[in-house]
């Protein structure tokens, strides 16, 4: 079976270096399936799960934004912030998704709100990654 290397990285420092069969990942204008020969592209990421497939399983990675580098035999994710499902801490994602939601029910600008919608989503995405929920 063919594959194609993936690495993705955050200003912090690499989180996954692998070979996989398949790369699925949320682009700016919806998901994005990437497979071995794929045809040189960049694009923007928006808040999402990348989902790394090999042969007999799926692994999960959350990510914030960022760009997606894809070459025939490589593709690069530059991203703002990923955790891999077994980095996730659970309880932190939850207590942030219900700060969140405290601050879309307050309303108090539309600056506010934006940020808090913003934090909500990345929450509500490293909880899903965390349970699998993709």
């Amino acid at each position: 079976m063919k594959t194609i290397t993936v690495n993705i990285v955050t200003p912090d420092g690499p989180v996954y270096d692998s070979e996989v069969s398949m790369v699925i990942a949320v682009t700016a204008t919806g998901e994005m399936g990437v497979l071995p020969g794929h045809i040189p592209t960049v694009a923007p990421l928006g808040i999402g799960a990348v989902r790394l497939k090999k042969e007999n399983s799926t692994e999960l990675v959350a990510v914030s934004g960022g760009f997606l580098e894809i070459r025939p035999e490589k593709v690069t994710i530059l991203a703002q912030s990923a955790e891999t499902a077994t980095e996730i801490d659970l309880a932190r994602a939850q207590e942030s998704a219900k700060r969140a939601e405290a601050l879309l029910q307050a309303r108090k600008d539309e600056i506010d709100y934006k940020r808090a919608e913003l934090a909500l989503k990345r929450a509500m995405n490293r909880i899903n990654v965390y349970e699998g929920n993709i």
